[in-house]
């Protein structure tokens, strides 16, 4: 038994000496690092910038009241299309008290004036028929008659305005009737029956009855960070990505750029412009937030790789190009001149041709794929 019990401590012992032997070897042994083989494509390569903003009519107008009073009866919604001369909503006018009684006082004195000459005028005619006066008397007496009469219709008139805004003579010119100044889309109609409004005049902008739009006119306005400001210029191509519509994308022309910065949370911004094009099929309101993609620089049907293969030194970029792939991965650096860069991938001016293959990632061993499941 005591001969067993050695002869087996003496293998364990022997085991333990190999498998240690084994292990340092392995471990003087170099490391082979693996890397994987990239092919040189044909590519577009863009820069691009995005501006944050919002999708709204390029004119939306606000109509006002040219007369003060109380809406009695509003005849439009939002939402609704709207032409040139379409009345929106009517004002009832509450007149001034000192205004309406002079206005009636005024009435009164021409109906008086207007009976006394009219009296004279007809005296006057009977002795033009006889011959007793001359026609320079019956003339002078007529045209005091007819003052008289315009004078009674204008003191009519005077009143009609004080106590309702407007005369029977311009009933179609009506002030208390709030018409449409453009054809368009209603957007929003802030008043209701009964809300008092004022006039827009030299000291007050007025009550605003209601905005129109042209929504067939759309433009994107955002903003742009001062770093990407002087990367682009007026008539760009802008792609549009509206949140509320996001399984479509829209073309838009950059029309403006704002010259001025404004400070906002401590960056500087410069408000844009875009036409947008939108097919009649798609109904786009007015406040949609969007983004807009900018194209700031673009190298079509170029040569292009990972930019991960490419190794920079000083102002000289260099890829490694496979040599031999087996036993082992032999690599030759080559100097190369590279253009435009997205960020993932960049343009290859010379340097590699496409039969090329270059050096990419290198493997980690320790990284096993999972097979697929059955």
């Amino acid at each position: 038994m005591k001969k067993i019990g050695k002869f087996i401590l003496f293998a364990v012992i022997g085991i333990i000496v190999l498998s240690t032997f084994v292990f340092l070897w392995k471990k003087s042994r170099p490391v082979v690092t693996v890397y994987d083989i990239v092919s040189p494509t044909t590519g577009t390569i863009e820069n691009k910038t995005i501006a944050t903003g919002k999708v709204e009519p390029r004119d939306e107008i606000l109509i006002k009241p040219q007369i003060s009073g109380i809406v009695s009866e509003v005849l439009k919604e939002a939402g609704q299309r709207i032409k040139v001369g379409e009345v929106i909503a009517t004002v009832k006018v509450i007149p001034e008290m000192g205004q309406l009684n002079s206005a009636e006082s005024r009435l009164r004195v021409a109906d008086i004036n207007l009976k006394q000459i009219e009296t004279e005028y007809a005296r006057q005619q009977k002795l033009f028929k006889s011959g007793v006066i001359s026609k320079e008397e019956f003339d002078a007496t007529e045209a005091g008659y007819k003052k008289a009469t315009e004078e009674k219709a204008n003191a009519q008139d005077a009143l009609d305005i004080v106590r309702d805004g407007v005369s029977k003579k311009y009933a179609n010119l009506s002030n208390t009737q709030i018409r449409s100044t453009i054809s368009g889309m209603i957007l929003d109609v802030p008043i209701k029956a009964g809300n008092s409004v004022i006039q827009a005049n030299t000291f007050n902008d007025g009550t605003t009855i209601a905005s129109v739009a042209n929504m067939n006119d759309l433009i994107f306005r955002g903003n742009i960070d001062e770093t990407e400001v002087g990367k682009i210029k007026e008539g760009l191509p802008i792609i549009l990505t509206i949140g509320a519509i996001s399984d479509k994308k829209f073309d838009a022309v950059l029309e403006y750029i704002s010259p001025k910065g404004l400070e906002q949370n401590g960056a500087v911004l410069f408000e844009i412009k875009a036409a947008v094009k939108a097919p009649d099929s798609v109904y786009i309101r007015a406040g949609y937030s969007a983004n807009a993609e900018i194209v700031t620089a673009k190298a079509q049907d170029v040569l292009t790789i990972p930019e991960s293969c490419v190794e920079f030194s000083n102002d000289s970029a260099f890829v490694y190009i496979v040599k031999t792939e087996k036993p082992e991965q032999v690599f030759d650096k080559s100097q190369i001149e590279i253009g435009l860069s997205d960020g993932v991938n960049l343009e290859v001016k010379k340097g590699i041709t496409l039969e090329d293959k270059l050096r990419g990632n290198a493997i980690d061993p320790k990284k096993k794929k999972e097979e697929p499941k059955k």
